[in-house]
């Protein structure tokens, strides 16, 4: 076992723990992106989106010990025991390297509020802050639900090495 696979929440209070930082990184890019969303320049909340998107991913899968470094690092049961959890809590993006065009898809999901997003910065002021209130739900919610695949694979995982 290397000691990177150290760094994963091995206990329940960790993981909690953990699950609570990330959530916190999430609100805290969130409230970023929105306030990008409020410039009222065409195409750079999509572009600053994708790229704090990305870097959250990166950031919360390190957290949990799931990047692909990380997961390289398993037993070979392991690993298949993680990909196999993060495909049964539909996380996309657990334990793979996030591209633009992965992230391009994912916002796609989301793609009513995404045009409505972008729709309304037209509006003077009160578009622009829909625009913002609409791009913090959308990130945290996106954010949020990769931080619950994330801890919800851990926790698996450490149930396992348990057993």
């Amino acid at each position: 076992m290397s000691a990177e696979w150290n760094l994963v929440p091995d206990n329940p209070k960790q993981i909690e723990a953990t699950r609570e930082r990330c959530r916190q990184l999430v609100r805290r890019r969130a409230a970023f992106s929105a306030g990008v969303s409020a410039v009222p320049l065409p195409g750079l909340d999509v572009l600053s989106d994708v790229g704090l998107f990305k870097k959250l991913v990166d950031d919360v899968n390190a957290a949990f010990g799931l990047t692909p470094a990380q997961i390289d690092q398993l037993q070979p049961n392991h690993k298949l025991i993680v990909y196999k959890v993060a495909v049964g809590v539909g996380g996309v993006m657990v334990g793979k390297l996030v591209t633009r065009e992965l992230l391009l898809q994912l916002f796609k999901r989301v793609g009513i509020r995404w045009t409505t997003k972008s729709v309304s910065r037209f509006v003077p002021i009160a578009g622009q802050m829909a625009a913002a209130a609409i791009g913090f739900a959308m990130f945290k919610k996106l954010g949020y639900e990769h931080v619950e695949a994330c801890a919800r694979v851990a926790s698996e995982l450490t149930t396992i090495r348990a057993s």
